[in-house]
């Protein structure tokens, strides 16, 4: 593997330039479905300063996790939960519309994105039908709900309050029966979302979860934590490679393009986080013992840098809006699952962070090559410590 990777001007002006983080993807890598089982996804190693440099990833499954990591190493993973946020609903003039929630802002006040969005005026009603009874089928026509069709189906209901300036979406204030939440309800108005680059899956709700998910508030799965199965969680707990919790509800901040030019200028949106104070026990004992952080996906990177800011990780429940990109300190973490990311986006610029922009789309393009699966349903990458640490020094 060619080395391009020396530090130039020019090479430097393009780490703070979204062009710099642009790459070609066959589009029939884009994984529809998820592997099956989850842990026969394929699996890249970066374990060397040189990876990426002088020498190729080397090429693993990801049940050989157990045999990558050390006896004494700290996983942390992301135990949000995918809520069905996706409703479809119509209007009272009948016509039908989607939306995806994004977050609470207050009591079944949720900011959510529509469509479509230029009707959604303040004082809008919408009206939710229970799914799985036609909503899913709205191309037959005879299905849409309207004034010469009413529903007689269970039905929830929605006002659009005000307009939301940073997302362009809309602040809904939902009609919940007394003693309910709207995430009890989206089991039955709601449904699991996917990203828009799939568009064939047969993929059942559970598949877009991780096995250990348990905090519900997401709107799009930490995918990273999707290739872990219950067996390989207690292979790794046999080799004493213990695992911690964070949560951070993966929201539009996660996956948001980033659209200027200058990516410094970025603004993350953010994103609620918990860091418990029992993962900030067991990070400092692991690191006291000579243990590793490895952390699984860049939704724990940012929990777990979120929750360091100050310059020591503390406990934090809260929301971040931290952006990680090259030339940023590292606090906490000491490496990385992650799976393969857009281009231009967020995600590639924190691993870049790690490793260095060229250095990765250098990775990426081994991976293309090797038609590794991409995305949120595609195969998996780990970033070992060594290669990190001996990156910082040079």
């Amino acid at each position: 593997m060619k080395d391009t990777s020396a530090p130039q001007a020019k090479d430097l002006e393009l780490d703070c330039s979204v062009a710099g983080y642009d790459y070609k993807l066959p589009p029939e890598l884009i994984a529809q479905n998820p592997a099956v089982p989850r842990d026969s996804s394929r699996l890249l190693v970066v374990n060397s300063p040189t990876t990426g440099t002088e020498t190729a990833p080397l090429h693993h499954i990801f049940h050989d996790l157990p045999a990558l990591l050390r006896s004494g190493d700290l996983l942390v993973m992301n135990n949000t939960r995918v809520i069905p946020a996706r409703l479809y609903g119509h209007k009272s003039t009948g016509a039908k519309i989607q939306v995806l929630l994004l977050e609470e802002r207050q009591h079944n006040c949720w900011l959510a994105l529509v469509k479509p969005g230029k009707s959604f005026k303040q004082g809008t009603k919408i009206i939710f039908d229970a799914r799985g009874l036609g909503i899913g089928d709205w191309e037959d026509s005879s299905l849409v709900p309207s004034p010469q069709f009413p529903v007689p189906h269970p039905q929830l209901t929605a006002t659009v309050l005000e307009t939301d300036a940073a997302t362009g979406g809309r602040l809904l204030q939902f009609d919940v029966p007394e003693g309910k939440t709207l995430v009890q309800l989206l089991e039955v108005f709601g449904e699991v979302p996917l990203p828009p680059y799939i568009t064939t899956s047969e993929a059942a709700d559970e598949q877009y979860q991780t096995v250990y998910a348990k905090e519900p508030g997401a709107i799009a799965a930490p995918t990273a934590g999707l290739h872990f199965t219950p067996e390989l969680l207690q292979k790794l707990r046999d080799r004493q490679i213990n695992q911690a919790f964070v949560t951070l509800h993966v929201g539009v901040g996660t996956f948001r393009p980033v659209e200027v030019e200058d990516v410094t200028t970025h603004q993350m949106h953010e994103e609620w986080i918990e860091v418990p104070a029992a993962t900030v026990e067991q990070i400092r004992a692991t690191k006291a013992a000579g243990g590793r952080i490895i952390a699984v996906g860049t939704t724990a990177v940012r929990a777990l840098e979120g929750a360091a800011q100050s310059g020591n990780l503390q406990p934090l429940c809260g929301k971040t809006d931290l952006f990680i990109y090259p030339g940023y300190q590292w606090r906490v973490v000491d490496g990385l699952i992650t799976n393969f990311h857009l281009p231009r986006s967020s995600l590639l610029m924190l691993v870049s962070a790690l490793i260095g922009r060229q250095r990765l789309l250098n990775i990426y393009n081994e991976a293309i090559a090797s038609r590794y699966r991409f995305y949120s349903f595609g195969d998996a990458m780990l970033i070992l410590p060594e290669a990190i640490r001996a990156l910082s020094q040079a």
